[in-house]
């Protein structure tokens, strides 16, 4: 039996430099006698076994003996399943599952109980044995969105918002230097949260739920007002209120959220038994990784006055819904009118029932009615990139390099696809659809595929819903005015310099103004097709304003 107190580990983490990583330990448990692997075990067991243990001490209402059972438990059920090779990635919050299991199990074991009474306990293991689920039924989708992440993103997440720990710790665990594991961070917390509205949209249970959500997310990204039509949608929908109240945990308390999606029972316990909670006054973890504050912390803090408190609407709050601690707004008023609402408007129209029915969301636009556009913005300013107003027709200026998006040759299957100076060319017209198609005007039979060639942006066929290759010719447009494939959304649709007939092709997102797209509109000329007059497949006929440029 080990010792059940063993030393804390220092960070980076102890068993050599920060190369030492759990999955090199793990690597030679495999294929290795039990007596040459006592150091990896050793190690690893050095490393977990303090939290593995304060956490079987809360599963157990009990400490000691116990204790140190389910835990010794815990680290033989993950590591035998380490052997047989599952990767060493992550251990933490599979040893805590691990802990949770075992202590379930045994209470379930009338003839173990009986020689442990502390399995007996009601705030122990009697209750998790009578209790139907661990998973919270408000927090299956983010533990669906979590243990679908890689094992490098969940560790990240789970050392620095649960446990609240420095960034060194999980770079340690990783084997990486804190820069790297700094900005693997940043894009596991994009992942993680593009995974949960994924997840929303695939466990929806009614086509009003798919078609919410996005219009969901994206006010609570930008701490801004509801629609009207979501909000009454979320009083008559349990699912997506509960949607809503874990998006909001994105913007403040995600370890919170993480620690109640995965562990379930004990989670706020634990939580307040973590050291690194108590080092920041029990808040949330430090932004500092290496002593510098994170691109999302600067953001958070840059932005801290346009947040508003929430005002949730009287029939929302008559119904009994836990709502994260977040200073952004989850569901404001109907009369409120921020940049959150206007950039809800603008994108209001991309989604829309399966069946293509009307937007029902249409018309509670304030701002000048359904046919308006917004002031172009300041190209000078990186981050105020116009969000394309689909499904109209319009051109894509490139917000860099003030060129716009253009066929090169004739608008034919395999065609590229390049920048070009702005004109009427009908080659330079686009639809972008309800269902994320992006239709050429010039051979409505034709969209944009960005998987096809390698990553290089063509015109193919375009793709039916359940077409295998639809993700190819799909996109998801961002509030900044950046087009994310659906095949690979941590890429963009960009160009391969700011010149003339530069390529167009997917990149990995940088969030830079080069990968940014703003609704450009079409001048109208005598005998050019108006909007109204157009054929194009999907597309709504609105008059499209504009006028000579």
């Amino acid at each position: 039996m080990p010792t059940p107190h063993p030393p804390r580990p220092p960070s980076p983490p102890p068993g050599g430099d920060a190369g030492e990583s759990d999955e090199s330990l793990a690597t030679r448990l495999r294929g290795l006698p039990e007596g040459e692997a006592a150091h990896s075990v050793g190690l690893l067991m050095a490393r977990h076994w303090q939290s593995v243990h304060d956490y079987a001490v809360i599963c157990l209402a009990a400490s000691a003996t116990p204790a140190d059972m389910v835990t010794a438990a815990a680290f033989r059920r993950v590591l035998d399943r380490v052997t047989q090779g599952e990767p060493g990635l992550a251990l933490r919050p599979r040893l805590l599952l691990a802990v949770r299991d075992t202590v379930r199990e045994w209470s379930s074991d009338d003839r173990i109980a009986a020689v442990l009474p502390a399995l007996q306990k009601p705030a122990g293991g009697r209750g998790m044995r009578s209790a139907k689920s661990m998973t919270p039924e408000n927090r299956v989708l983010v533990d669906r969105s979590f243990q679908a992440l890689p094992g490098a993103a969940r560790c990240l997440l789970w050392h620095t918002e649960v446990e609240a720990e420095s960034i060194t710790v999980p770079a340690g665990l990783l084997g990486m230097d804190t820069d790297s594991a700094a900005a693997m961070l940043e894009q596991a917390r994009d992942k993680f949260r593009e995974g949960h509205v994924q997840a929303h949209r695939e466990l929806a249970p009614t086509k009003d739920c798919r078609f919410y959500n996005r219009l969901l997310d994206v006010p609570i990204r930008r701490g801004g007002a509801q629609l009207p039509d979501v909000q009454q949608h979320l009083v008559e929908c349990r699912y997506c209120r509960q949607a809503a109240e874990q998006l909001g945990h994105f913007e403040g308390g995600l370890g919170t959220l993480l620690a109640e999606a995965v562990l379930g029972w004990g989670a706020r316990r634990y939580l307040d038994s973590r050291p690194g909670r108590a080092s920041v006054g029990g808040g949330r973890r430090g932004a500092q990784h290496g002593g510098r504050r994170t691109a999302r912390g600067r953001r958070a803090a840059e932005n801290g006055r346009h947040r508003m408190l929430a005002r949730i609407p009287a029939q929302v709050r008559r119904i009994p819904l836990p709502l994260p601690r977040s200073p952004r707004a989850l569901l404001s008023g109907v009369g409120a009118v921020s940049a959150g609402v206007l950039a809800t408007v603008l994108i209001v129209s991309v989604w829309s029932y399966d069946d293509g029915a009307a937007d029902p969301a249409a018309s509670t636009s304030a701002v000048g009615g359904s046919g308006a556009l917004p002031s172009p913005p300041d190209a000078s300013d990186p981050g105020a990139a116009g969000l394309p107003t689909p499904p109209r027709q319009t051109r894509l200026r490139n917000l860099a390099a003030d060129l716009c998006l253009d066929v090169r040759g004739e608008p034919e299957s395999g065609a590229g696809t390049e920048l070009a100076a702005c004109s009427t060319a009908r080659t330079q017209q686009w639809t972008y659809e309800d269902d994320g198609l992006l239709r050429s005007v010039a051979e409505p039979d034709l969209c944009l595929d960005s998987h096809k060639d390698a990553g290089v942006v063509i015109l193919d066929s375009c793709a039916d819903e359940d077409d295998e290759r639809g993700d190819d010719v799909r996109y998801d447009l961002t509030v900044q005015g950046e087009l994310l494939p659906r095949w690979d959304e941590q890429l963009v649709l960009t160009s391969t310099t700011q010149d003339q007939e530069a390529e167009i092709v997917v990149k990995v997102r940088d969030r830079s103004a080069e990968q940014r797209w703003r609704t450009d509109p079409v001048p109208t000329t005598a005998g050019s097709l108006s909007i109204a007059e157009s054929q194009t497949p999907g597309a709504r006929a609105v008059d499209f304003p504009g006028g000579e440029e």
